[in-house]
């Protein structure tokens, strides 16, 4: 006979989270967001600590090294993509780990026998005012010069006259050797009254260029995630497929974590996946996923997954319910593999954090999230918005909007994520559409961060342990859920004849 389990598939949407006293020391600028990544003994730090409970989707419209960038940044962690060769992925990871806040690779680039006139376009085109002189034109080739906006002006010089005649020798120019720190740099450009220090290897090859107007920019992100070596961190998914010879090469471009990628991670190939990464590889920590209840939560902590990502069919871009009738409400998820993870917890002394992937809808769906016990948070929608993310931005009858499409669709064709036979998808688990466009991620981000502190501060609470602990849920009935939204009609701004 088939087993009917007890309770009901239940979403973010049917609860609120009751108000707690707040305490004069409850303000939204003491809350700790702070969170476990990593596997660690119960008790004692996670060897990755998370500064924002916030990781990008292991998917094509999300994962970039641009948004893994600005995420780190804020905090969080972006996990790059697997559906791809390795070698695009190892690059992606490299330039994630080679970024370094203040240095800046030139975009803006010419060779002395250029003409002043491609010169005055290329600074048009990009918007930038300092030119990088090199012997071929690329950013990394031998630097000879820099040329300025101030150094010639397009009505006053020949437009035909070569970059040559008007460059600042590099001769003349301050220049840095790539160990300089960015604290020693920005000393040396107010110091010696510089506008731009250029940063070259042993050989004189450019590599970075350091701007006085940058000065601020570390100051900006006092929450950024990085290793032992000020390096931004930075994820990579892997499948169960060719991760024998994925994982090498990620491991050696320097990849902080890993994760197994799969729409249901409750199956052997994932077990032995784990279990060979640990064996191999046990300083690189490894999530596992997706699950949904404790069952599968038990079996992957015990193959060795340092994190597990909870949730089926319930991403905004997903079908796979639809398709094949599998998976459960993300909060009813959450809620019994947080007991599970617990229950590990007090038998084992090993605390495996879990993160909630999908049902994110709002923000608020996110505070609920961790109230119920995720360590932290997985979002696809929600970044795919940014100016961040991969996606075209395309104007629309009401505005911009980003290309958004699932891993389980035509278009994305990662037949490894879904285990349905073959070498190619035989029917699709994701859509291909659009979402709204929200600008820079920076700036969505920070309002996101604002509204979560908000919530705890009416919980009482100022860290996510404390969170977990006091929070009090409360069932919703539908016209509880009506009463929660606005119903005054929006005012009609009148228009003058």
């Amino acid at each position: 006979m088939v087993q009917i389990v007890e309770g009901v598939s239940r979403t973010f949407n049917e609860f609120l989270l009751l108000p707690n006293r707040t305490r004069r020391d409850c303000a939204p600028a003491a809350v700790d967001l702070r969170s476990p990544l990593l596997r660690h003994v119960a008790g004692e730090a996670s060897p990755i600590e998370l500064r924002t409970p916030f990781t990008s989707a292991i998917m094509q419209a999300v994962s970039s090294p641009e948004l893994a960038i600005a995420l780190a940044r804020n905090g969080g962690l972006g996990f790059l993509h697997h559906n791809r060769s390795i070698e695009d992925q190892v690059l992606d990871v490299r330039a994630v780990k080679n970024f370094k806040a203040g240095f800046v690779v030139s975009d803006t680039n010419v060779r002395p026998t250029d003409t002043l006139g491609h010169l005055r376009d290329l600074m048009q085109r990009t918007g930038h005012s300092t030119a990088a002189v090199t012997h071929d034109g690329s950013h990394s080739g031998r630097l000879l010069g820099l040329v300025t906006s101030r150094d010639f002006h397009p009505q006053r010089h020949d437009p035909g006259a070569l970059v040559s005649s008007r460059m600042v020798p590099i001769d003349k120019i301050p220049h840095a050797r790539e160990d300089i720190t960015l604290s020693q740099a920005n000393a040396r450009l107010w110091d010696e009254r510089l506008d731009c220090l250029p940063v070259l290897d042993e050989t004189g090859n450019l590599q970075h260029l350091v701007f006085r107007s940058d000065y601020t920019d570390n100051k900006r992100f006092p929450t950024q995630l990085v290793d032992d070596n000020k390096r931004l961190r930075v994820g990579a998914g892997v499948n169960t497929h060719d991760y024998r010879e994925r994982i090498p090469a990620l491991v050696n471009a320097g990849v902080d974590v890993l994760c197994f990628d799969s729409s249901d991670g409750f199956s052997d190939w994932q077990a032995e996946a784990l279990t060979w990464t640990k064996k191999h590889y046990p300083e690189i920590g490894v999530g596992g996923g997706n699950v949904v209840d404790s069952d599968a939560f038990t079996f992957l902590a015990e193959a060795g997954a340092d994190f597990v990502k909870v949730g089926v069919g319930g991403g905004s871009i997903c079908i796979t319910r639809d398709q094949k009738g599998i998976g459960r409400g993300q909060a009813s998820a959450v809620l019994d593999v947080a007991a599970a993870r617990d229950a590990y917890r007090d038998e084992t002394g090993q605390y495996v954090p879990i993160c909630s992937d999908g049902g994110l809808v709002h923000d608020y769906h996110m505070a609920l999230a961790l109230a119920m016990g995720a360590d932290f948070v997985m979002m696809g929608r929600y970044f795919a918005r940014f100016d961040q993310a991969p996606g075209a931005k395309l104007p629309t009858r009401d505005g911009f909007a980003k290309e958004y499409w699932g891993e389980g669709s035509n278009r994305a064709r990662n037949w490894q994520r879904y285990g349905q036979g073959g070498s190619q998808l035989i029917f699709e688990e994701g859509v291909d559409g659009y979402v709204p466009y929200a600008g820079d991620l920076h700036e969505g981000l920070a309002v996101t961060i604002a509204k979560i502190k908000a919530t705890m501060v009416s919980c009482g609470a100022t860290t996510l342990p404390e969170f977990q602990s006091t929070a009090r849920l409360v069932l919703v009935s539908e016209q509880s859920f009506q009463e929660s939204h606005a119903t005054v009609a929006a005012r009609d701004t009148p228009t003058l004849d």
